[in-house]
């Protein structure tokens, strides 16, 4: 049997990092990351675009937080 290549769409992505779809897609759109591919008309992405992905809304959510600390 032949390993089973996976290649996340939006909603995976989401799901795995335990975020809403819309702040996935803000952030795609935000930093210009581009799929790795399509199926069809879904968009999917690689493993290094979900670490990138995962990196920048803790960024954003980092920032978040200074931010109410300060106030």
């Amino acid at each position: 049997m032949a390993p089973t290549i996976t290649a996340p769409t939006v909603g995976e992505i989401a799901r795995r990092l335990g975020q809403a779809v819309h702040r996935v897609e803000y952030v795609i759109r935000s930093r210009s990351i581009q799929p790795a591919g399509r199926a069809g008309h879904i968009r999917i992405f690689s493993e290094a675009d979900v670490a990138r992905i995962a990196y920048e809304l803790h960024a954003i959510e980092a920032r978040q937080s200074g931010e109410d600390d300060q106030a």
